[in-house]
């Protein structure tokens, strides 16, 4: 295959909308010419522009997720006075925990939970018990290649408890992104690293 023109990649270039390399370098943290360019070479597909800096590390959020998260604050929603949750969403400062935005971003996930209802924050606070009993109850009905079991029914295991996990969730507002991909747009944005760290969720009649 030819080598595309210097006018050819010009022009792809072009093609490509100043909003989408913005929020590219806004999400990863590197200039204008560098989200640029990985847009370019995604064909103007944000996700694997996005996906391809990730893999290089350079997005800020992935940098900033290991940083200690003490400072927050707890927000509720209630609906129609029948069913609610209360989250304790945390972030770095006090000064970001004070922001409206901050707090906005704290009552969307507690309307995430009430309406989503998941039963964990992420994949690592699925008990192993629970994991294990999952993994049994698919292993009963195992009728795959046998030397691939264990991948299989680990993968199985996973799907089974993707929509009870809340970063994995489809966010309610916008489901082309998930729980955690919105909660790293909002790391970007503030410069904090943004943790949920706990969360409970109440519906009239109903008792665990």
């Amino acid at each position: 295959m030819a080598e595309k023109t210097t006018k050819e990649v010009a022009g792809e270039a072009k093609a490509i909308s100043i909003e989408l390399i913005k929020k590219l370098k806004e999400l990863s943290g590197v200039g204008l010419t560098d989200a640029k360019k990985a847009l370019v070479e995604a064909k103007g597909d944000f996700d694997k522009a996005l996906e391809a800096m990730r893999k290089k590390g350079l997005t800020k959020a992935e940098k900033r997720g290991d940083r200690e998260t003490r400072e927050g604050v707890i927000d509720a929603y209630i609906h129609d006075g029948r069913l609610g949750a209360i989250v304790e969403l945390n972030c770095e400062t006090s000064f970001v925990a004070k922001t409206d935005e901050f707090k906005t971003l704290a009552h969307q996930i507690a309307m995430q939970i009430a309406s989503m209802n998941p039963l964990y924050v992420s994949e690592a606070d699925i008990p192993e018990d629970v994991k294990a009993a999952k993994v049994k109850e698919l292993e009963a009905n195992f009728k795959g290649p046998e030397k691939m079991k264990d991948q299989i029914l680990e993968a199985q295991a996973k799907k089974a408890f993707s929509d009870k996990v809340l970063m994995n969730q489809p966010y309610i507002l916008d489901d082309s992104k998930t729980v955690e991909q919105f909660i790293k747009e909002a790391i970007a944005k503030t410069g904090e690293n943004i943790t949920v760290k706990q969360f409970k969720r109440i519906e009239l009649g109903v008792t665990e």
